[in-house]
């Protein structure tokens, strides 16, 4: 019996059209293995009424085509289901994807469907919201917020906002609470990284994994600006341990106050509670991988 998989396509996502993906799909698709079905985002979280209805729907599998955005909406919907997440990446950053080894090449994205390589995944929960790669309160929700908006789309349009905000933002006050134990912190990044990336190799936590049921808080505490370029390049070489201005901290469960109540899960931004309870919920995602 043929497997059922929908593709979820945003259409809007990253700056490569998704015109020609259905045509991808029929020629690279192992359809003597698999059913399937192609539906399109009209809307900002779409993605979840349609993974709720293929669901219902008795689908096996549900790809999420398109980037960050779309594969947050399709896998929080999955979470604590059977039902496995496959990824197409097709956005600007495709954190999870890169973290997960799936192809960044469409052709490839699909031989990974059709190998059907599957693991399961740990997921995070932040008050009512869940997320799946990283989520920030510092500097990162700001630049979410403004991309969001921004009609520039792919690792530039993130490159400028970045030089453009930088240096005028001030670094946030932070009152950290892990096992019992309370600290103030003043800082610039206040992350938590279930995988290792934001996405393009920008990494946050070299040695998270999703699959660990541990997740990391990455901190990154103000620096002088001619500190930047060696920043930069700390993140991008994943050399966070030379660094005295990071600080990394593996915990299941933590209570974060903010000073400002901003927020971003998986490059989304979000209003939120100036409290934040956080924990990891171990295996609650099934997904497919690449090698």
């Amino acid at each position: 019996m043929k497997r059922k998989i929908r593709f979820i396509v945003n259409p809007k996502s990253g700056i490569q059209s998704k015109k020609n993906i259905p045509g991808l799909i029929a020629q690279y698709l192992d359809t003597e293995s698999f059913e399937y079905d192609i539906k399109e985002t009209e809307y900002r979280y779409h993605a979840i009424k349609i993974t709720e209805e293929s669901i219902a729907e008795g689908f096996e599998i549900v790809c999420a085509v398109g980037g960050d955005g779309s594969v947050h909406e399709v896998g929080t919907a999955l979470i604590g289901t059977t039902i496995k997440m496959a990824i197409i990446p097709a956005g600007s950053g495709n954190g999870l994807a890169r973290h997960l080894k799936i192809p960044m090449d469409t052709k490839a994205a699909i031989e990974t469907i059709n190998n059907s390589k599957a693991d399961i995944m740990d997921t995070v929960k932040v008050n009512d919201r869940s997320f799946l790669n990283v989520g920030g309160f510092g500097f990162d929700s700001l630049i979410a917020k403004q991309f969001d908006s921004d009609k520039r789309r792919g690792f530039w349009g993130y490159v400028k906002l970045i030089r453009k905000e930088f240096f005028s933002y001030r670094a946030s006050h932070f009152e950290i609470e892990i096992d019992g134990v309370k600290t103030k912190k003043k800082l610039i990044l206040c992350t938590i990284a279930n995988a290792n990336e934001y996405g393009n190799g920008f990494s946050i936590s070299p040695k998270s994994e999703v699959n660990d049921g541990i997740i990391e808080l990455s901190l990154l505490h103000p620096f002088r600006f001619w500190h930047f370029p060696a920043m930069v390049l700390c993140f991008f070489k994943k050399q966070h341990a030379k660094s005295r201005f990071i600080e990394i901290i593996p915990f299941t469960k933590a209570k974060i106050t903010l000073e400002k109540a901003v927020a971003q899960y998986d490059g989304e931004p979000f209003e939120v509670d100036n409290e934040i309870n956080i924990e990891v919920v171990p295996q609650s995602l099934h997904i497919l991988v690449g090698k």
